[in-house]
């Protein structure tokens, strides 16, 4: 099953991806002139503004939302896993990614805008799935990248995030000899936990969208916030390490290091591959959260998701990048074949006995070498936080993708049943099994959304570009911008054209 699930990885996630995810994020930068650059202060400032109805959240809700669903592991343990293959140097392509990918998110986001709907309980959805089908024409198309992100964001792509927290708790839990044996060893340890992750996450998404919104806005910014400043105090700790840390990530990233320089393709290949994990810029995950924004003009949010992607690349992931270069906890491997059998080899060995999928470990290792006794504690709290509320955002672009294949009906119960307690059912698969085989799942689920996201939207771009130019027009008459598809052309803005 392992080698099965690792030759469908390999084939989803070849260079044509990698190479097609950043010549997205370059094609858009240039198209909107660099709106990531030229609009940075709009974006904050929309950030922190928007109205709320009873069918829609407020901006910065939408914001938490999304946020939600890019800050998981792939911000602690997805980092950790890509320097461990593509040694410091994935850290700068990881940076790359971000800055273009906050063009991308821009696009995505403004078509989901453009394009959402209210569904039969007067909520509003949208995502890939709605723009490909009124921009494009193509149900068929949209039907399978719905079906893709229910099966990718339902049962894929929880269990990666379950079992980072599990794997993060019992590195803190089950340190001694006698430890957890209470309740069988840290397997049976790993059960409990996934049981009650399980558990808690129920309590979220039996409430709907509302509570996941308003759960959402309060715990995001305060994890968020709460990593960042742990890293601070690290990296004030080890500031004379720092500028060889950069020096270190400079070097590698063009294969000028010493020890890294054979492995630049690797550096590229993770840097990209857990860039797009992390910030999820052209993944479609990010446009289901902010088609449920209420906004006068959908350039508004493409703005606001802009701005997610900045928070989550510059500040939370160079965070724990930042964490485990400055302490030298972490180990690079290189693949290297024998007699046809390809397998790691040691480059650097911070931590001995930790493979490369056990990212979160790391992490924790970096923490606790500055702050023996509780930073292990800290980092599998943050961890946990990270995960959940993005095991949550994945229940509502399950959920999202769920409702458009109903249509124009209200959702079966049956369905959303099955929804709810297979996602739950994941976690706990996902807490108890091998990180390898969780975080290989969860790849092919981030690169199945991928590709059929970013060639949709290269086909659909040009309704995000003028509703950036009308934008920007009307901002600087003074006005509140107001979105009005007929004025620009736009066809089958349906909710838009209702709403004028």
């Amino acid at each position: 099953m392992e080698s099965i699930v690792e030759y469908v990885n390999g084939i989803i996630w070849s260079n044509a991806l990698i190479f097609m995810c950043l010549g997205a994020g370059l094609w858009f930068s240039l198209r909107t002139r660099f709106m990531q650059i030229r609009g940075f202060a709009e974006m904050c400032r929309l950030t922190v503004r928007g109205e709320k109805s009873d069918a829609g959240v407020s901006s910065f809700q939408a914001l938490a939302m999304s946020m939600a669903g890019r800050m998981g592991i792939g911000n602690i343990a997805g980092v950790a896993t890509a320097i461990a293959y593509g040694g410091p140097g994935a850290i700068f392509w990881m940076w790359v990614m971000g800055f273009l990918g906050a063009a991308t998110s821009y696009v995505e986001s403004t078509l989901a805008q453009i394009y959402k709907t209210k569904d039969a309980e007067g909520r509003y959805r949208g995502g890939p799935a709605y723009y490909i089908e009124k921009a494009m024409g193509l149900k068929w198309y949209a039907a399978v990248f719905a079906v893709a992100t229910v099966i990718a964001a339902g049962f894929l792509l929880p269990g990666v995030q379950a079992n980072a927290i599990a794997d993060s708790a019992v590195n803190v839990l089950c340190t001694g000899a006698d430890a957890c044996a209470s309740v069988g060893g840290a397997a049976s340890m790993k059960l409990w936990i996934g049981l009650t992750v399980a558990v808690l996450l129920g309590i979220i998404i039996f409430g709907g969208v509302k509570r996941i919104a308003s759960f959402a806005e309060v715990i995001v910014p305060f994890m968020a916030l709460g990593f960042i400043l742990m890293a601070v105090v690290v990296m004030m700790l080890n500031a004379s390490k720092v500028p060889t840390m950069f020096a270190d990530i400079f070097s590698s990233a063009f294969g000028a290091h010493a020890a890294f320089g054979g492995i630049i393709g690797q550096a590229i290949a993770w840097g990209v591959k857990r860039g797009i994990y992390a910030n999820e810029a052209g993944q479609g995950t990010g446009p289901h959260a902010a088609a449920a924004a209420e906004v006068s003009h959908p350039a508004k949010q493409g703005y606001v998701q802009a701005f997610a992607i900045y928070f989550d690349t510059m500040l939370v992931c160079t965070s724990t990048a930042f964490l485990v270069l400055s302490t030298g906890m972490y180990n690079v491997f290189r693949e290297v074949t024998e007699g046809g059998v390809t397998k790691l080899e040691a480059i650097i060995t911070g931590v001995p006995g930790v493979q490369p999928s056990e990212g979160a470990l790391f992490t924790q290792a970096a923490v606790e070498s500055v702050l023996p006794g509780w930073g292990a504690g800290f980092v599998a709290l943050a961890l946990f936080f990270f995960a959940f509320t993005t095991i949550m955002a994945y229940y509502y672009m399950a959920e999202t993708n769920l409702t458009y294949l109903a249509g124009s009906n209200r959702t079966h119960p049956a369905a959303m049943l099955v929804l709810r307690l297979g996602i739950m059912g994941m976690v706990v698969f996902g807490a108890y099994h091998n990180a390898k085989m969780a975080w290989a799942l969860g790849d092919i689920g981030v690169g199945l959304m991928a590709w059929l996201n970013v060639v949709a939207i290269l086909i659909l771009q040009k309704p995000a570009m003028l509703a950036l130019t009308d934008y920007e027009r009307q901002k600087k008459l003074g006005l509140d911008p107001v979105f009005d598809p007929d004025a620009l052309g736009i066809k089958n803005a349906d909710f838009w054209r209702r709403n004028k």
